[in-house]
């Protein structure tokens, strides 16, 4: 037992020195990489006295422990919003992983997890505290021997890093993991707290503060306008070979329909401050017109004055209005950007199941936004703001479109989500989560493009997007951050106001179609509807 405890306290310490943080780098050639930082602790060993000796390993466990603890958070960033974690601005995170566990699997299951999770990172700072406080016994015991050991480290550990030998690209033989993390984390950390001066200031300016009602949006007065985030809808969506040729196919068909029933169409891309989740930040970066890529940002903006699109269709004359499927909860956030009127998931009547993580199909939302707000004989436009989220992960069940007439209150889709692929099929393979991402994106355009040849008058401006890019399992690790956004008038008046922009004629933006960041889009769009204003 003690020679099964010392190899396992050794290889612990030495896995938790090595393993990478992205899931991608790991392989068992990065576990065999020699680090830098058992050379010094193996030197500390032999030269330290019994008390300190001791002292620097339970200290070095605690600390490597700790960075093991951040690998493993990191590695589940990296599969879920392609980015590693930031540990003092994404703690409310945590509160939305355990929320999307309750809404598509169920509440105990969250809590669960939870304890679970919080159990096992300190298990795993106690095994590897313990781990290196036997190393340390161990090299004491064995003196001779690990001088040798550590003389033919530190030789070999030199001569790879002086020779850049490598198992694979970005894999060195001569290793620092752990010591690049530790530095990687206090420079995020003094970053964030810098960053929070830099965003008070971009907060304090806004081009548009002091624009009059009466200019504001002039070009759009007396339109309906729809602004919808598509939930997931990335830019992956219409240029990924196994995903693109379904939903391109699908945008070119409606492209058409529209043209038919007198609607035209512009569309490129939008730079998202965030990738697999985090909708709120790409929501509120398009509409105060500034980057919140962060929870820390997001919660500056929240305590600002900012004046967001919201505050500058109600300051020209709509009434603004936001759609809030997914939210069940107390949401103050709404008070922050003016709506004239919230409705949730609590308030929109809804009488039908769920279908994954999405609390109603798209159908169902759009249906009410039709019926509620853009009626006709209205004496004050309308300003609508509505999240999708029929296309949100996982993906499975989908819903399948119906009648417009027969949706009511939703009650008819009780039999839909036992008759459509489940989450545990379509989890299968890669493969099969891709194609049902593919699928959940044409459901959801699909019924956009409907829902406006249904309600859709010669006043009415339908804007969709993207909220950000699916998961990595869909779009691979770096792919870009760009959604694709298109504006829909049947009004020629509307988009010729902005002809100069350059966009794609149609639903579909091309691979050459303009990009710009998404926080750059509320200037650039009052700058053009709005009367007097260069």
């Amino acid at each position: 037992m003690r020679i099964v405890a010392t190899w396992g306290a050794c290889a612990l310490t030495w896995v938790a020195l090595v393993v990478p943080d992205q899931p991608a780098e790991l392989s068992l050639l990065s576990l065999l990489r020699i680090p830098v930082e058992a050379v010094v602790l193996l030197a500390l060993f032999l030269a330290l006295p019994r008390r300190a000796g001791r002292a620097v390993a339970v200290a070095a466990g605690v600390l490597l422990g700790i960075l093991a603890d951040l690998k493993l958070i990191n590695g589940g960033f990296y599969e879920t919003l392609d980015r590693p974690a930031h540990l003092i601005t994404d703690w409310p995170l945590v509160g939305s992983a355990m929320d999307y566990i309750a809404a598509t699997y169920n509440g105990d299951l969250a809590a669960t997890l939870a304890i679970l999770v919080a159990v096992a990172l300190l298990a795993l700072v106690t095994l590897i505290t313990l781990s290196a406080v036997r190393v340390r016994t161990i090299v004491q015991r064995h003196r001779m021997n690990t001088a040798r050991i550590l003389s033919a480290l530190a030789i070999v550990w030199a001569l790879c890093a002086v020779l850049g030998v490598q198992f694979a690209s970005g894999q060195p033989i001569a290793a620092h993991t752990a010591a690049t993390l530790a530095y990687q984390e206090v420079s995020q950390v003094r970053t964030d707290l810098q960053d929070r001066t830099t965003y008070a200031q971009q907060l304090s300016s806004d081009r548009f503060d002091s624009t009059s009602g009466s200019t504001l949006l002039g070009g759009l007065r007396g339109k309906d306008i729809v602004l919808a985030f598509v939930e997931s809808y990335g830019r992956t969506a219409v240029e990924d070979p196994a995903i693109a040729p379904g939903v391109l196919a699908m945008l070119d068909s409606r492209t058409h329909d529209l043209a038919a029933a007198g609607f035209s169409a512009r569309s490129a891309f939008l730079t998202s401050p965030t990738a697999g989740g985090g909708s709120w930040l790409a929501h509120s970066t398009l509409l105060s017109g500034t980057w919140v890529n962060s929870p820390a940002r997001y919660r500056g903006l929240l305590r600002s004055t900012r004046t967001t699109l919201v505050a500058d269709f109600d300051r020209g004359g709509w009434h603004t209005v936001a759609t809030m499927p997914a939210v069940f909860k107390d949401w103050p956030d709404g008070a922050f950007y003016g709506y004239s009127r919230i409705d949730t998931g609590k308030t929109l009547d809804y009488q039908g199941p769920h279908f994954g993580w999405s609390p109603m199909p798209d159908q169902f939302t759009l249906s009410w936004i039709g019926d509620h707000d853009l009626t006709p004989g209205r004496a004050i436009p309308a300003m609508v703001e509505v999240e999708l989220t029929s296309s949100h992960h996982p993906w499975a069940p989908l819903p399948r479109a119906i009648s417009w007439s027969a949706v009511g209150d939703g009650s008819i889709y009780n039999p839909m989500p036992a008759q459509g692929m489940q989450k545990g099929e379509t989890w299968r393979s890669a493969t099969q989560v891709r194609a049902a991402y593919g699928r959940s994106i044409q459901y959801s355009l699909t019924t956009l493009i409907s829902f406006l040849k249904r309600y859709g008058t010669a006043n009415t401006v339908l804007i969709f997007l993207g909220d950000h890019q699916p998961a990595p399992i869909v779009t691979g690790r770096g792919a870009s951050r760009d959604v694709p956004i298109t504006i829909v008038a049947r009004d020629p008046a509307v988009l010729d106001q902005i002809s100069a922009w350059g966009w794609d004629d149609g639903l579909r933006p091309s691979n050459t179609a303009p990009v710009w960041r998404m926080d750059s889009f509320r200037d650039r769009f009052l700058a053009a509807f709005s009367t007097g204003t260069p």
